[in-house]
């Protein structure tokens, strides 16, 4: 099936080459950073996870979200979601494969992903997520692949098939949940130490994830001549997932702002402050942290009233959620976290030039591998049609 990918129109292969320069521009910025050093990013010894994590942090979340899809389509027979499945499970592909990369910029020098594979520590909470995110990507590949190959043939899938299926279920919980343990298992950050954190995680991924995952099928449906959802059924469905989803996300924030200012206690109020008014004079994230607030409660109530039926409303409820999530969780969390430092001060962090580079690159290569993916399958649904 792969050599459906090899033919296109112009705009498609003009999109490819976009994707390429990106990914050759980072790449130099990595070959940088490979020879001098991750003192190329803005990281330094108080702030020890930047961008990179955070990015990583929020995409594990848009990977998990597939999940929404699967749980309905085959253990309660929701028909509705048949068609949009494989976009749901070749989303989560690419997602993992950003998650490795990011991890793996993020090292310095690549052969320290070594450690953990020659020397497993099994009370490592960074050696389970490795487990289940190399299982995650294990998973998905093979069922997507062997249900589209099944879908070309005019076959049903095979019997193997349905109990990796089942696992994939608990196994896109486990990701994001093991996730949220390695900063909830972090006693030093008081941001980070909430027995909700977990929580809080999946809560976010199934608004982000279904949320990009309904834009890309919108855009499927303007671009080709698949229609993912002819009745919009679906759609709406996931919508009323994302609405429940964001409003309990929002609903666990506030549960972490009162329980930090109304317990009075200064560890734990100086991230929401740092975050939301500024802390002894450094303010770098307060513009985000609001922005996102905004976003959130826009994102809600254009969901929540018929304006999401609306199609010029809907497409900016969904961004609204989408970016509210991605500010939070790929921008503002990882950073707060190190706010103050183990001596009472604010030592900010700004991303470099060199850094964004690889961070565009790397969500070039989840565009282009998504690009792929929804060639393959989108050839192979209208070769079906005809």
């Amino acid at each position: 099936m792969l050599e459906k990918a090899l033919t296109g129109s112009k705009r498609y292969w003009a999109w490819i080459i976009v994707l390429l320069a990106v990914i050759a521009v980072g790449f130099m910025a990595y070959l940088r950073q490979y020879n001098y050093g991750l003192g190329l990013t803005g990281m330094s010894r108080d702030v020890s996870w930047g961008l990179y994590i955070a990015q990583f942090t929020f995409l594990v979340g848009v990977a998990a979200s597939a999940v929404m899809l699967v749980t309905p389509y085959y253990l309660h027979d929701f028909k509705r979601f048949g068609k949009m499945v494989i976009l749901g499970e070749f989303l989560a592909i690419a997602a993992v494969i950003m998650c490795i990369l990011f991890i793996f910029v993020d090292v310095g020098q690549p052969m320290r992903i070594l450690n953990v594979l020659l020397y497993p520590q099994l009370h490592s909470v960074m050696f389970y997520d490795m487990c289940v995110l190399a299982g995650y990507l294990v998973i998905n590949l093979v069922v997507g692949w062997t249900t589209l190959g099944a879908e070309r043939k005019g076959t049903p899938p095979p019997k193997w098939v349905k109990p990796i299926i089942y696992l994939s279920i608990p196994w896109a919980f486990s990701i994001h949940t093991v996730t949220a343990f390695l900063y909830a298992g972090l006693p030093g950050r008081h941001f980070w130490l909430t027995a909700i954190m977990a929580a809080r995680f999946l809560a976010s991924a199934f608004a982000a994830g279904p949320s990009l995952l309904i834009l890309l099928a919108l855009l499927v449906r303007k671009l080709s001549k698949f229609d993912p959802d002819p009745g919009l059924g679906a759609i709406q469905s996931l919508v009323k997932i994302i609405r429940y989803a964001m409003i309990a996300n929002v609903f666990f924030y506030l549960c972490e702002v009162f329980t930090a200012f109304y317990s009075n206690l200064p560890d734990e109020m100086a991230a929401f402050k740092y975050v939301f008014v500024g802390l002894d004079g450094h303010t770098s994230l307060v513009p985000f942290m609001w922005t996102a607030a905004v976003l959130a409660f826009v994102g809600i109530g254009l969901l929540i009233f018929p304006t999401r039926k609306n199609k010029i409303l809907l497409p900016i409820a969904l961004l609204s959620i989408f970016l509210a999530n991605w500010i939070d969780k790929g921008i503002v969390l990882i950073i707060a976290g190190f706010v103050p430092n183990s001596f009472e001060r604010v030592t900010e962090y700004f991303p470099t030039s060199n850094e964004i580079s690889i961070v565009l690159a790397i969500y070039a290569i989840g565009a282009l591998i998504i690009t792929v993916l929804y060639k393959i399958a989108i050839s192979v649904r209208e070769q079906n049609q005809n």
